[in-house]
């Protein structure tokens, strides 16, 4: 399963906060600065619980200020 988490942060924070990022490396498997409503967008692959605990200390971190967690799933279009 994969999940994207778009991550809000504190003005000038976003450099400290993919450094703490980096250091989580069990599912975290590619960190971007992004531009539009977030500021790091974090490519998450793992089960469910993973991504929730992954997830669950993101916001930990006193930098972020929210996040958002869209998780990927299969969907037959009939195509």
């Amino acid at each position: 399963m994969r999940a994207l988490c778009l991550i809000t942060v504190k003005p000038g924070k976003v450099d400290s906060v993919v450094e703490i990022l980096k250091k989580k490396r069990k599912i975290v498997k590619q960190i971007m600065v992004v531009a539009g409503r977030a500021d790091i967008s974090v490519l998450l692959q793992g089960n469910f619980d993973e991504i929730n605990n992954m997830v669950i200390d993101f916001k930990k971190i006193k930098d972020i200020v929210t996040t958002e967690t869209l998780i990927e799933v299969e969907v037959n279009m009939g195509w």
